[in-house]
């Protein structure tokens, strides 16, 4: 089974300007909590035990948020504050380490990964993307649990892919399938992945979005893996290579994804997950529906 996962949060998330200045983009808020506890919640659904955060020396508030705060936590106690002190307590649960890694220089995606090399060794592990946020309501299992069972059975590396319309693949990374696109929940053999390519040449609809399961033999070929665009090492040669040498898959996810590397993916989150929030939800709803009867 899979229990380590790998979350690169390094960079300066200059979509997200001039809200990412001074906070990590990873911190900004959706309805209560940051994004980042989103996607490390969503890690820990999956039975993920070991989060590397391959971080920046800016960044020590993502640090911060998941560490034990004994003053406010004797505070609230002191005037009992119960509710909200549990959680606290609770953001992640104690057999959960979060450990931190630096990318001393952003030399891309692929070489920050391979930063976290010395806490992953050889293992298979997953990577998540924190600008993408996963709503799995309803569904028995989230999609990382999915992806997990898939490599456990196949031993194949697993790329996280979900539909996207035909007229918006110039957007993505799109991947080549070796026979028909597999069923939400289940994965199918790659043949190749192409970033942003023309419509008419994309060849299929699904996108590459952030969620990646990769045996520990990626991180000598990251290695190797010369700078490519952007001069940067790039995760997706050294995936390419691994799918050349052993083979790789793609998953269709079931859930529902959220950009929140932008403003308006932000904007689209909190308004998904606010009108579903427990306490929050039905106060909200009330909220939207009176600004819309405004315009």
């Amino acid at each position: 089974m899979i229990r380590k996962a790998v979350l690169p949060v390094a960079g300066f998330g200059t979509r997200c300007l001039p809200a990412s200045k001074a906070i990590p983009k990873e911190m900004i808020t959706i309805v209560d909590k940051p994004v980042i506890q989103y996607v490390v919640t969503e890690a820990v659904k999956a039975g993920i035990k070991e989060i590397v955060l391959v971080t920046h020396s800016s960044k020590s508030a993502i640090e911060n948020h998941f560490d034990k705060h004994f003053e406010l936590e004797t505070q609230l106690e002191a005037k009992g504050k119960n509710e909200l002190l549990e959680e606290l307590r609770n953001i992640i649960p104690d057999d959960v380490n979060i450990i931190s890694v630096r990318q001393p220089e952003a030399l891309g995606l692929g070489h920050a990964i391979l930063c976290a090399r010395p806490v992953i060794g050889n293992d298979p592990f997953a990577v998540l993307l924190p600008d993408v946020v996963i709503d799995d309501d309803g569904m028995a299992s989230n999609d990382l649990t999915g992806m997990i069972k898939a490599f456990d059975e196949t031993g194949k590396a697993q790329i996280m892919v979900e539909t996207v319309p035909k007229e918006l693949t110039y957007k993505y990374g799109i991947v080549a399938l070796e026979g028909a696109e597999p069923a939400a929940g289940k994965s199918a053999p790659l043949t190749g992945m192409v970033e942003k390519p023309k419509v008419e040449e994309a060849p299929s609809t699904l996108a590459v979005i952030g969620r990646y399961l990769l045996p520990g033999e990626i991180f000598p070929i990251l290695a190797e893996t010369p700078p490519g665009a952007g001069n940067e090492i790039q995760l997706t040669d050294a995936i390419e290579t691994l799918r050349k040498n052993s083979g790789a898959a793609a998953y269709r996810m079931q859930g529902q994804t959220y950009d929140c590397g932008s403003q308006l993916g932000y904007l689209e989150a909190t308004l998904a997950l606010g009108r579903k929030h427990p306490t929050l939800g039905e106060g909200f709803r009330q909220l939207i529906q009176q600004y819309a009867a405004e315009d």
